[in-house]
């Protein structure tokens, strides 16, 4: 997982910085993590949080996850907390534990409904690293049909893939090479940032994690782990052979993204012409997917160009960051009708 922050200063965004946090080894990790933001993270403010992390490993459940990352936020952050509730708004970190449910991977509902004051009826897809959140905002209300991880789940509003660390053998079972369609290696070999590395498409640096086998991040090595989910060596392939199966996979996860998407679009409640905005380090995948569509695609950071000083670097990948930060400081009322 990542950290992930936003510097809001007269409603303008005037920094944001994401590092990477293993929460699984428990929360000594966040404060190694945080003891490396810049000062302005880590200073006295008034810190809005929302929060993925409640289901890590080193959590006994969702409830549990929730009252100790915001206790340590409480105890870690100097000046007020804030813990964002989705559409019950913001509540004090003290009542976090009381409102689990409505804390627990809120970070979508943060965005969408930021944007939601921008754009009134649009398709959010926020591709991150790991996971992917598409929600239809319609008369400007964040308008998920679910809103706990389950539920998302079940509706199309959460797909579980990303562009850096979703294992390959979770976008498909099979590929084609050199004429024959072989199976894939039951191994986490590879990962999606191998296959932007090798097509030209990841960030510059959107992979923070560390990769498959623990070396390096050039094109040959992210070849050398591809090669291996087919049970060979880079060697047996050339060059243009292993972006062509790295193309293989790219299309497998976007076939993913857009059966969600066409299901969300297909809702009586969508207009015809509502855009797609693309957040996240996969933003490229989205305007792909909006070209495939038919839709018109607007970036994250164009829709808030107004609101973000600078070079707007960063400012997509952290989209939650920023929405949390902006709808803290512009408090509007934030319940939806279901």
């Amino acid at each position: 997982m990542h950290v992930k922050a936003a510097l809001v200063e007269g409603g303008v965004v005037r920094a944001v910085v994401q590092a990477p946090c293993p929460l699984w080894r428990g929360l000594p990790a966040l404060d190694d993590t945080f003891a490396g933001l810049p000062d302005w993270a880590r200073g006295e403010a008034a810190h809005a949080v929302t929060m993925t992390g409640e289901l890590t490993d080193c959590f006994a459940d969702r409830t549990d996850g929730v009252a100790q990352l915001a206790g340590w936020a409480a105890g870690h952050l100097s000046g007020a907390v804030a813990i964002y509730a989705g559409r019950a708004g913001f509540v004090a970190a003290a009542e976090a534990e009381a409102n689990a449910a409505a804390i627990a991977s809120a970070n979508w509902h943060a965005t969408a409904a930021l944007l939601g004051r921008h754009v009134p009826d649009a398709l959010l897809v926020d591709v991150g690293s790991t996971t992917s959140d598409l929600i239809p905002i319609v008369g400007g209300r964040a308008a998920a049909a679910g809103y706990g991880d389950a539920e998302r789940l079940e509706t199309g509003e959460l797909v579980y893939t990303g562009v850096v660390r979703t294992p390959l053998l979770a976008l498909a079972d099979h590929a084609p090479f050199q004429g024959r369609r072989t199976r894939l290696m039951a191994e986490t070999f590879s990962h999606a940032a191998d296959v932007y590395r090798i097509t030209g498409d990841l960030p510059e640096g959107a992979d923070q994690q560390a990769s498959g086998d623990g070396k390096g991040k050039s094109v040959t090595e992210s070849e050398t782990r591809l090669a291996r989910m087919i049970g060979r060596d880079r060697g047996e392939g050339t060059d243009e052979a292993w972006r062509a199966l790295a193309r293989h996979f790219a299309e497998a996860q976007l076939r993913l993204l857009h059966d969600a998407a066409a299901g969300l679009l297909s809702r009586p409640d969508m207009p015809a012409a509502a855009p797609l905005i693309a957040c996240g380090a996969g933003a490229f995948l989205v305007e792909a997917l909006a070209q495939r569509l038919g839709r018109r695609c607007l970036a994250f950071t164009a829709v808030l160009a107004e609101r973000i000083a600078g070079r707007p670097d960063w400012a997509s990948t952290c989209g939650p960051a920023l929405a949390v930060a902006l709808l803290s400081a512009e408090p509007a009322p934030t319940k939806e009708a279901r």
